[in-house]
């Protein structure tokens, strides 16, 4: 599967981006017809805490999955968003299985 992972306006360090692949590249494991996925992070204006945010779209033949996440740290909201995405696979592999 392939992973591009875009920073907004900063510059991701190895470690985050390595993070985010092995959450991401875990998806691949649950339905093996993943054609890839684009992360963008992105820093918000807002003056709170939670101003990290996490864009996962994953790829399948047909359609693209997506989830958006806000959170105190970029590891966070890539959590929040690749456990939403599990949810999205299984239910869309659950259409399939009928």
């Amino acid at each position: 599967m392939k992973v591009s992972i875009n920073s907004v306006h900063f510059k991701a360090d190895s470690k985050l981006e390595q993070f985010i692949e092995k959450k991401v590249g875990k998806l691949s494991g649950l339905y093996e017809d993943v054609i890839g996925s684009e992360i963008t992070l992105k820093l918000d204006k807002a003056e709170t805490r939670e101003n990290k945010i996490a864009e996962i779209r994953v790829q399948i033949p047909g359609y693209d999955l997506y989830a958006k996440k806000q959170s105190n740290s970029f590891e966070e909201a890539t959590d929040t968003a690749v456990s939403a995405l599990k949810k999205q696979l299984e239910k869309h592999k659950g259409k399939f299985k009928k």
